[in-house]
């Protein structure tokens, strides 16, 4: 099989997470024995099509623009058994890119009409690729696709030219390593419905479940707490988020609720093996209230309000701790400037960037 995959994220690998999604189906492709050429078309010339009609007319099946489209895009895409068109989501469908890829393929279909089932329609010139769609989003809902889709089977669906729609919400969690577990089975699920495209043309119900499955976290919780702390947290560095995961930062806790869900994720459970305790935190300042952590069996929950009976009770300033939490001041110095003050474990409060790293 001969399979030409078009990438038209603007983002470069690394941060890309349609690239992310795109190398994983392509590898299943290639374990089962197509070739398959990836084009980053960011990277490539390809102008508007601005709607002269001379692919119709004139030259019938080329287009008036000599670009990298024309000379070489266009042609391996007709050539291809299987086109996979990889896009972000953005405001609710593809990006321009893709679509002025997409428009540009108009010399592969003829000017006269035809009609079937009451439809009226352009023919197909001659060959044409089956077609999968594949499509990353930040939001977690699957009916942020809606939009595409509709479009996708609109353009595509009709006469059976589409063989897969592989879409993935909250893709921006395939990279946080409090996930790595369910990231990396649907990646390896991703991986798998490359190889069945190439043996079937289609992918299985239950690969495209392992795709589509959401994960074992509140993911609208994560957004509106963690995912508006880090926004606040780029906003105030005046930094992007690319710039963000470069520099390493973490997000700044703004209330005792996002502190507990960021401790919850940046818990190490390797660390906490022979570890059973109890550490509340008594908040003052701008945040007041107190929370507590246990810990038992590797694993650990969150509660706010005081905890019956506590191995370590941390006394501090809202707004100290956080300082010390994003490393923006260093905690041994604080607690010998007396800015917080503990009682209980001295060990389990030195064991905290352990327990606490990932």
């Amino acid at each position: 099989m001969n399979v030409l995959a078009i990438n038209s994220s603007a983002r470069p690998k690394g941060q890309s997470k349609t690239k992310l999604m795109l190398d994983h189906l392509v590898e299943g492709m290639r374990d089962a024995g197509a070739a398959v050429e990836v084009v980053d078309i960011r990277k490539k010339d390809i102008r508007y099509c601005i709607g002269c009609l001379t692919c119709w007319t004139k030259t019938p099946g080329v287009c008036l623009h000599k670009d990298d489209m024309t000379r070489e895009l266009f042609p391996k895409f007709l050539e291809a058994d299987l086109a996979v068109l990889a896009t972000p989501l953005y405001h609710f469908t593809m990006n321009a890119q893709m679509k002025t890829f997409i428009e540009r393929t108009l010399p592969a279909i003829e000017p006269f009409f035809k009609e079937s089932d009451g439809k009226i329609y352009h023919p197909l010139r001659g060959r044409h690729p089956m077609i999968v769609m594949l499509s990353v989003a930040g939001f977690p809902q699957h009916s942020v696709f809606d939009q595409l889709s509709s479009w996708v089977n609109f353009i595509y669906g009709s006469g059976g030219g589409l063989a897969a729609e592989i879409y993935r919400p909250f893709a921006e969690s395939l990279t946080l390593p409090f996930l790595k577990e369910w990231a990396d089975d649907v990646l390896d699920a991703t991986r798998q419905a490359g190889r069945e495209l190439v043996k079937t043309f289609k992918v299985s119900p239950e690969t495209m479940k392992r795709i589509r499955q959401d994960t074992k976290q509140d993911s609208n919780t994560l957004l509106k707490t963690l995912g508006n702390c880090m926004w606040k947290t780029c906003i105030d560095e005046s930094i992007t988020p690319k710039e963000f995961a470069d520099r390493g930062l973490i997000p700044r806790p703004d209330s005792i609720e996002s502190f507990l869900a960021l401790m919850q994720i940046a818990f190490n459970p390797g660390a906490a093996s022979n570890i059973n305790a109890v550490m509340q935190y008594d908040f003052s300042g701008d945040v007041e209230g107190s929370c507590h952590l246990t810990i038992a069996d590797g694993k650990i929950t969150a509660q706010e309000g005081p905890a019956g009976r506590a191995d370590i009770v941390i006394s501090t300033p809202f707004e100290v701790w956080m300082d010390i939490l994003t490393k923006k001041a260093d905690g041994q110095q604080l607690f010998m400037e007396q800015k917080y003050s503990f009682k209980g474990d001295v060990n389990l409060l030195m064991r905290m960037n352990e327990l606490f790293g990932g």
